[in-house]
């Protein structure tokens, strides 16, 4: 082919080396590659037939496509196969001194203008370019596991590199059907500079005992849509390679967000790496395999913590989208549902709205009409709490704000009968504070839903020091009767979701302030090479900056990390009335309704 980058050389054909030979050879690159090890290179080419060969069985290419595939690709054990390549990627273990033995052996192989790329998404690609003869066309080129799918290329350049270099490489990474990001050369890049900090923080609230590991990636799975809980992907990722990667982001960053986890060096230190040991924060049917086994940490399924109080009736407090979505779930649930507001009106337009959105699921086919009837009329509005006279559970729902909240529960424990469950749905205040405004604490719990609460999955339930045994069984209950996912956390800002949340967008901020990336290539990073449904500025606006800097603050003042103080930027911008989608102008802009 006379195409530029036509013959490539892969460096290193483990599980990402392989990936990426095989996105090269079916984009028609001649591709040699490399590896001391002659069964890797075996495994290399078995692995190319194999996923070749399930192409063709789906009918996405041909036998004689699969061929051409094949004769595009030969492995070698000796670097001087190297010699007329046009580029070089560099996929061998993350350490300098293996990194730069074949930065070194290359110098005297490949020609002058071969490009030279590095794989590494942890160590500095200036310092890997400044141990090499020609360190202008040396630049870094991250792919992300499974090469063959995954869509997102960090091309990251040093000082020393060459513009044509990147440019090449970028024009290649554009040929491969992928979304090249450029980015500058500093521990993590932008993809992983933003995503290991969270799994590190994921692996600490772990090693505290706060939450189960099930429930840690549960969370993050139905609380934020993310495709792997953070417990998971380490093990997916190698809780060795996490260990490595998170070193070096403290080393430059001296973030205490960055400095890794106790647990992870005992893990990686004791062998249990993930996935590839076949043990790590789970248990796995063998090594290699990805289908986790029951082990002594496995919760039991009808595991629950005392007797359960019977719930028939339900109190919702509030007006708001929370308020009523929240009422909807449990009137379609079959519960009996007060909604109360601050007047009747209000209590009537919350009702109207739970109206509208049952009358959607209708149009869907996701209802009857005569279903929508039937779950419409179990609701009754109330311009009074003191409707809640005989519910079985009062579930607050108002402002996130704790006078306001306490002046409720303080009315709630008159009104209520006794034996009720108490329920606030706070998503950053303390759950004790409002236990502390009744005279009845052991009723108090809270029940954080997620928004919009009738389509997303999960509710943190949340106890106090003063809940009882029996108020938790019976909310873990009534969250399954409603076709939630129940996961249990203490009483702590953030509790699980927000508190692995806000700390990512927060460095989001940081980077953007510090002019390392734009907005885009962020958002395009976090989606394409992460798999979040929404890239942390798209998810900040929609959220609200102000919702966001509040949440901010409650852990800033809760844990006392620098590391978790409001970025500058986010403060200015919710001083200047930008607060995101509701306001027309956040993070960017937005036309007006």
């Amino acid at each position: 082919m006379d195409t530029p980058l036509s013959t490539i050389a892969v460096v290193g054909l483990g599980t990402m080396g392989t990936g990426i030979a095989e996105v090269l050879a079916r984009a028609g690159r001649e591709v040699i590659g490399i590896d001391i090890s002659e069964a890797a290179a075996a495994r290399a080419i078995t692995a190319l037939e194999d996923a070749t060969a399930r192409s063709v069985a789906r009918g996405r290419i041909t036998e004689e496509e699969r061929r051409d595939i094949l004769a595009r690709f030969r492995a070698f054990s000796d670097l001087q196969a190297a010699a007329d390549a046009d580029l070089v990627i560099e996929v061998v273990p993350e350490s300098y001194e293996v990194k730069q033995q074949v930065f070194r052996a290359l110098d005297s192989v490949v020609r002058a203008d071969t490009i030279i790329a590095t794989g590494t998404n942890a160590l500095s690609v200036t310092r890997l370019a400044a141990d090499s003869a020609r360190p202008e066309r040396v630049l870094g080129m991250h792919f992300f596991n499974p090469a063959p799918a995954m869509k997102l290329v960090e091309v990251v350049s040093s000082v020393l590199t060459a513009p044509q270099a990147v440019a090449a490489v970028t024009d290649l990474a554009q040929a491969l059907g992928k979304e090249p990001v450029s980015v500058g050369d500093r521990p993590g890049f932008v993809a992983d500079g933003l995503l290991f900090g969270y799994l590190n923080q994921a692996a600490a609230m772990y090693e505290a005992k706060y939450a189960s590991r099930e429930d840690i990636d549960a969370a993050m799975r139905l609380g934020c849509g993310l495709p792997m809980g953070p417990l998971a992907l380490l093990d997916l990722i190698g809780v060795d390679t996490a260990r490595t990667v998170l070193d070096a982001m403290y080393a430059e960053s001296r973030d205490r967000l960055h400095a890794p986890a106790p647990i992870l060096k005992q893990l990686s230190e004791a062998g249990l790496s993930g996935r590839k040991s076949g043990r790590g924060f789970y248990t796995y049917e063998a090594p290699g395999s990805g289908v986790v086994v029951r082990d002594a940490l496995t919760p039991l399924e009808t595991a629950t913590t005392g007797a359960v109080r019977e719930v028939r009736s339900v109190g919702v407090a509030g007006s708001g989208t929370m308020a009523s979505g929240i009422a909807e779930v449990f009137a379609k649930a079959g519960y009996d549902v007060v909604l109360a507001a601050r007047s009747a009106e209000k209590a009537k337009t919350a009702k109207a709205r739970i109206g509208k959105s049952l009358a959607r699921s209708v149009e869907k086919g996701r209802m009857t009409a005569e279903a929508r009837e039937e779950t419409l009329a179990r609701v009754t509005p109330a311009a009074s709490l003191d409707a809640f006279a005989e519910v079985d559970l009062a579930v607050e729902a108002v402002a996130e704000d704790l006078e306001i909240k306490q002046q409720l529960f303080a009315t709630l424990d008159k009104v209520c009968k006794p034996g009720a469950v108490l329920a606030t749905t706070t998503s950053s205040l303390p759950v004790v504070a409002c236990a502390r405004a009744t005279s009845r604490p052991q009723d108090v719990i809270g029940m954080h839903f997620f928004n919009p609460a009738p389509a997303m999955k999960l509710v943190e339930i949340v106890r106090t020091v003063l809940t009882g045994d029996d108020v938790h069984a019976t909310v873990r209950e009534v969250t399954a009767k409603i076709r939630k996912h129940p996961v249990d956390c203490g009483d702590r800002a953030g509790f699980i979701v927000n508190a692995l949340l806000f700390p990512y967008l927060n460095n989001a901020i940081k980077m953007v302030e510090q002019h390392y990336a734009s907005l885009d290539d962020i958002d395009a990073a976090m989606k394409l090479g992460g798999g979040y449904p929404m890239g942390p500025f798209e998810l900040l606006d929609v959220v609200g900056l102000d919702v966001s800097l509040a949440i901010e603050r409650v852990l800033h003042r809760e844990f006392r990390d620098p590391g978790l103080a409001p970025a500058p930027l986010l403060e200015h911008l919710v001083a200047a009335g930008c607060l995101g989608r509701k306001t027309g102008r956040g993070f960017r802009e937005y036309a007006r309704r």
